[in-house]
């Protein structure tokens, strides 16, 4: 019995346009991806969604959202870190209104004149002496009086370890002499003299510090004659030692009796 022949089927040659179709679909799609990825715009996202889905049988959509905006938090202290930095602040503060008050039994009378104000902030202890009390006009050496008032400070603070920063201020009236030719000078001289006094009254050098502000930080307005003489002043501050951070804490401060 005779065999059936079948006919072979002839070979196709443009097999390849299938899967050369296929390469350059995924080519595009990866390029279109790339470049919305480079552009990060919410609209361009969407048309990525769209081409992807109806390219591959609406393949799930993209979906972009934003980060949520950066925020700067506070740094947090643990229970026991916060205890301590409570404990610190209370230790700080009461020794910085056993300051305050010392300094105003020293200098009652001036304090009582109102020639002398003592304040207690989170940066220590401030002492703001009406130059008048220290000076002469125009001048930087220190008067007699004015020693004896500063020496008994010092007496306070030379056994202490704190930072002290003393600061010169001015009016706005210029002043032009041999001596000093503007209010920068003159307020850097009158801070100088009186650190040169307690070093010389025994507070360490190293605690201390002389700024000269001239009139660019006044207490009261300079357009009344009351006004220009609270802004002449010599400020003494005792600086706190405790970090910012931890100053910041709140803590209730003791009164100054």
């Amino acid at each position: 019995m005779a065999r059936k022949r079948y006919e072979e089927e002839p070979e196709n040659h443009e097999r390849w346009i299938v899967s050369y179709a296929d390469f350059i679909t995924l080519l595009f799609a990866f390029f279109v991806v790339m470049y919305a990825l480079s552009s990060l715009n919410e609209s361009k996202y969407k048309a990525l969604s769209e081409s992807l889905g109806a390219a591959f049988g609406n393949a799930p959509a993209i979906r972009s959202e934003e980060p949520p905006p950066m925020q700067l938090q506070q740094p947090k202290l643990i229970p026991m870190q916060q205890r301590r930095a409570l404990e610190a602040l209370r230790r700080e503060k009461e020794r910085m209104t056993g300051i305050a008050r010392d300094i105003m039994k020293a200098l009652a009378p001036l304090v009582s004149q109102g020639k002398v104000r003592v304040t207690q902030t989170s940066r220590g202890v401030s002492v703001e002496i009406n130059a008048s009390v220290l000076f002469a006009p125009a001048e930087a050496k220190l008067t007699e009086e004015s020693s004896a008032a500063l020496k008994a400070v010092a007496e306070v603070l030379k056994d202490d370890g704190h930072a002290i920063q003393v600061e010169g201020h001015t009016d706005s009236i210029p002043i032009n002499n041999a001596a000093f030719p503007s209010n920068w000078e003159l307020s850097a001289v009158r801070a100088s003299s009186v650190v040169r006094l307690f070093v010389d009254s025994g507070v360490a050098e190293t605690r201390l510090t002389a700024v000269g502000h001239g009139p660019t930080q006044p207490a009261e307005t300079n357009d009344t004659a009351e006004g220009r003489q609270r802004n002449r002043r010599v400020t003494v501050t005792i600086m706190s030692s405790l970090p910012d951070v931890v100053r910041e804490v709140p803590v209730e401060a003791p009164s100054i009796q």
